[in-house]
């Protein structure tokens, strides 16, 4: 029996991922695998579980002690009768997809208070809990570092800023630097996306942004919204009224929309949430979110000056939460609640690489499945594959290069299940590599 190990790339938490695996084609004339084909014990993976024995990797080198690998057992071949190797399983471990965080922040002279307590909560109170939970995060501030009621970041997220410049921490933080007024945050977000700041850190916020991750953006403001925007050509007034807070929130939904679809998505499948904490009247209790479902209220805390009805609209249609920013002395559990919003939120990824094929094989694309074992126990579903995506059917899948894409359908039922397992099951072309 000839034995050779496949990989799927590791990511980090919160990436799209598929464990490192182990497989075995098999051929009934060869009895011995390749000189030290057999590697030495890992350690437990990214969540501590039991390690594997090392491999062989796609490169021809053995596996190292460390690296995480899931036991790909032998199944009964699927497949077509004459592949070359018998069908093989290999477990893919889905997780959540990364995040960026885009705050964009009021820096207007009724916002001192706030702006003090998001320095003080963003990092022990927002992303250490984030990145306690193992999703691979990113946080991106839209506003001033310098000027007004300015915002300036400390470790562990910042680099340690200095009065002057923000300490951009790549990979997990960034700070445009750009002074945001009372009623400007949403012309602005769009007009500063590839332009750089005072500092020339990249070519605008954009810059920052990852096309896999979903994009989370967070307001804070005491005000509505009142502006015109030179990259859309359109104004958006939601004049504190809950229609005018439609409209607006429709408008600049779609001016997003048109701007960059990799990153955010289309009117059908948005790729971005929208948080708000904005001058809302305090639920009960205050430190508790209105949910997606809440209606848009014109109600406004005390300390506030509008009630930011567009802001509660954009959170309506995308599924964020809304907090009222009257709270800012009691932002530590706003935060708290914002971080537990964003992990709940974050979804499964739908898309993991192909594992590479082993010296002397080439894998066959077009004899394969992949397999959903839902959680609860209910019978495996088959996801077998097409042509590409506007093949889809339901309980599908199809390859682009070297990625399995799930199909919406398929998509939507693996993301529902938290603790979904998936099997690639492949077989090897007969001839070999190309």
């Amino acid at each position: 029996m000839r034995s050779f190990g496949l990989s799927f790339p590791t990511f980090v938490a919160g990436a799209v991922a598929c464990g490192m695996l182990v497989a075995s084609c098999s051929s009934s004339d060869e009895t011995a695998g390749p000189s030290g084909a057999s590697g030495n014990g890992g350690q437990g993976g990214i969540d501590g579980g039991g390690g594997a024995s090392g491999g062989w990797m796609p490169d021809g080198s053995a596996g190292a002690a460390g690296t995480l690998l899931i036991e790909a057992g032998v199944t009964d071949s699927k497949l077509t009768p004459d592949a070359a190797c018998a069908a093989q399983s290999a477990e893919a471990t889905l997780v959540k997809k990364p995040v960026d965080i885009i705050f964009v922040i009021d820096n207007s002279g009724s916002m001192g208070t706030e702006n003090a307590a998001v320095v003080t909560n963003v990092n022990q109170n927002f992303a250490q809990i984030i990145q306690a939970s193992g999703i691979d995060y990113r946080v991106i501030l839209l506003t001033s570092h310098t000027t007004g009621q300015e915002v300036q970041v400390g470790p562990p997220l910042s680099s340690g800023a200095t009065s002057t410049v923000p300490g951009n921490n790549p990979p997990i933080f960034y700070h445009y630097d750009r002074s945001v007024g009372s009623h400007n945050s949403l012309c602005l977000a769009l007009d500063t996306y590839a332009t750089p700041d005072v500092h020339s850190f990249g070519q605008g916020w954009g810059t920052w942004l990852r096309p896999e991750a979903l994009k989370l953006f967070v307001e804070i403001t005491d005000d509505g919204i009142s502006c015109a925007s030179q990259k859309s050509g359109h104004t958006y007034n939601d004049a504190n009224s809950v229609a005018g807070g439609k409209t607006s929130a429709e408008a600049w939904d779609k001016d997003l929309l048109a701007l960059d679809p990799a990153q955010f998505g289309t009117e059908t499948e948005r790729n971005y949430v929208f948080y708000s904490i904005i001058g809302i009247s305090a639920n009960q209790p205050a430190n508790k979110p209105w949910e997606p479902t809440d209606a848009v209220m014109t109600s406004e805390c005390p300390t506030a000056a509008d009630p930011g009805t567009g802001y509660q609209s954009l959170s309506n249609m995308t599924g964020g939460l809304k907090f009222p920013v009257c709270e800012g002395s009691g932002f530590d559990a706003v935060f708290q609640k914002l971080a537990e919003g964003v992990i709940q939120g974050a979804k499964l990824a739908c898309d993991f690489e192909m594992p590479a094929a082993p010296p002397g094989e080439n894998l066959d694309p077009n004899n394969m499945l992949v397999n959903y074992t839902p959680s609860d126990g209910s019978a495996v579903v088959e996801f077998k594959k097409v042509a590409n995506a506007a093949a889809c059917v339901d309980n599908a899948f199809y390859i682009e290069g070297t990625t399995i894409h799930l199909c919406p359908q398929a998509c939507t039922l693996v993301q529902a299940d938290d603790n979904a397992k998936m099997d690639v099951l492949f077989g090897c072309k007969q001839d070999g590599p190309a």
